[in-house]
């Protein structure tokens, strides 16, 4: 299966580079597509959530002390999806929990998900932002 049912990849584009969703891992999206198939609502990536360039990635670190240098955004393995409110937010970790998904991170108004093998699995941890 080499297609998308939900996502075209300029999605995920840094927002310093027009196209750089190309980056993005294709087995992770697949798999992001197909918790969006079980979810049945649409996911929104927020801007700057798909893939980064090593340039912005390490702007946001300037901005932000708790941004993480090695991002596995950077390797095109980690998307944040916007939950807007509870329910949204309940139905987005529930699938991709279902699809396989075991590095997520919860805040207010998003879910971070990454499938980085060369971080800890089994994790799910709370943004304090």
């Amino acid at each position: 299966m080499n297609y998308l049912r939900y996502f075209q990849l300029d999605e995920f584009d840094s927002p310093d580079v027009v196209g750089s969703g190309k980056n993005m891992d294709f087995c992770f999206v697949q798999l992001l597509d197909n918790a969006r198939h079980i979810a049945g609502t649409p996911f929104r990536i927020s801007k700057g959530g798909g893939f980064r360039t090593e340039e912005y990635n390490a702007e946001l670190v300037k901005r932000n002390p708790k941004a993480v240098r090695n991002s596995s955004h950077c390797k095109g393995l980690a998307a944040d999806i916007l939950t807007p409110d509870s329910r949204t937010r309940h139905m987005v970790l529930m699938s991709l929990i279902k699809v396989g998904f075991n590095r997520i991170g919860v805040a207010k108004n998003f879910i971070h998900v990454d499938d980085d093998e060369s971080k800890a699995p089994d994790v799910c941890w709370v943004y304090t932002v």
